[in-house]
């Protein structure tokens, strides 16, 4: 008895096509992503601390219990924003999203140039807006770009030990993510 490999192939193939498409769409179908979990701490261009994960509960799936962390659900639709973040005493770093979870840019405490992470966020059209004002140079100022309107600002910071957490919470509650003025 010969078995013909055609039906087998078919199979195989639509198999696969069906897994692409499913796992390539399931991120942009998810109706509890980290977008709407951060939604609900708060409202756009805030800077939220993220309670810290318990056994029980975790606002985001996987957050490290050694790091205190924060997020500003971002809005770029009417204006830049500012992002400033006083730094902490250990490793802090930052990271940006795009709304379905793209990440675009990424910097850490190593990258500030005093003891403040400060940058402005904007879309590439806002950039292009911008005045060509020759006494200030790319130097100067930190610009990121968002490849959307919408997106989340990930700030994280580490605590060597529950006795500076106190310490390094403060510090986040510190950091702003606004209008740019």
């Amino acid at each position: 008895m010969r078995i013909d490999p055609v039906p087998i192939v078919i199979g195989l193939v639509l198999g696969g096509l069906v897994h692409l498409t499913t796992v390539l769409a399931l991120p942009r179908l998810a109706l509890e992503d980290a977008f709407a979990r951060i939604e609900r701490l708060g409202p756009a261009n805030r800077v939220h601390l993220i309670p810290a994960p318990t056994p029980f509960e975790s606002v985001l799936p996987n957050l490290d219990p050694s790091f205190a962390h924060a997020a500003c659900r971002y809005d770029l639709s009417q204006t830049p924003l500012r992002v400033t973040i006083p730094l902490a005493p250990d490793y802090m770093s930052v990271s940006f999203y795009a709304r379905h979870g793209l990440p675009y840019y990424a910097l850490n405490d190593r990258a500030a140039s005093q003891r403040l992470i400060d940058l402005q966020l904007m879309t590439p059209q806002q950039r292009a807006a911008l005045p060509q004002d020759e006494e200030i140079t790319a130097a100067d100022r930190l610009i990121v770009e968002s490849p959307s309107t919408e997106g989340v600002v990930f700030i994280r910071a580490f605590v060597r030990e529950r006795g500076v957490l106190e310490a390094v919470t403060a510090r986040l509650k510190e950091a702003k993510c606004g209008p740019l003025t």
